[in-house]
């Protein structure tokens, strides 16, 4: 694999509108990129949505994407989150093989990743785990050894740390009105 293959944080602000999303991947599909996760959250003004969309390739051709996606109508902004610095989080639903006799050691387990079981019975336990794509895939390993029956995962959200809005991070506010709706000072 070459050494600007890498996985990236896309987050966009966008339009709030049906076929959007269909137009954004577009953009990825035209350029062999391939889209990960993707996760859309409507933005505080209900006229705009949020999206963080996690993608694996060459830099070079992520540096087109966004060009082309910053062109496109209802894409207010889209950047790579490479040089900001954000909280990513990821849910999971794992349903996990269990009898009687490895119960005990299942549930430990998955408390000590901070996982909660949201269903039981004779034969599945299934968990409900938060956190970085790392610790997820560290649980789902653990569970192999007794059975993973499937694996349920969100995709990541993200957000930017301190005062940025994630849309707009490292972009000052006087030059992008379009946020009035989004700030409430």
């Amino acid at each position: 694999m070459a050494d600007n293959y890498s996985t990236h944080a896309i987050g966009l602000y966008v339009a709030n509108k049906s076929g959007v999303l269909n137009r954004i991947a577009l953009v990825f599909s035209r350029r062999g990129y391939n889209i990960d996760s993707l996760v859309t959250s409507p933005a505080r003004n209900s006229d705009f949505s949020h999206m963080n969309i996690i993608a694996s390739g060459e830099k070079e051709t992520l540096d087109q994407i966004l060009k082309q996606l910053n062109k496109l109508v209802d894409v207010v902004h889209a950047r790579d989150y490479a040089d900001i610095d954000i909280v990513e989080k990821e849910l999971a639903l794992i349903k996990v093989k269990c009898v009687a006799d490895n119960r005990t050691d299942i549930m430990q387990i998955g408390h000590a990743f901070r996982g909660e079981v949201v269903d039981i019975s004779d034969t599945t336990i299934t968990f409900q785990v938060t956190g970085p794509s790392r610790k997820i895939d560290g649980l789902v390993k653990m569970f192999e050894v007794y059975g993973i029956i499937e694996v349920i995962r969100t995709g990541k959200v993200l957000m930017a740390i301190g005062n940025e809005l994630t849309a707009f991070a490292g972009y000052s506010r006087k030059t992008l009105p379009i946020l009035e709706g989004e700030i409430k000072e």
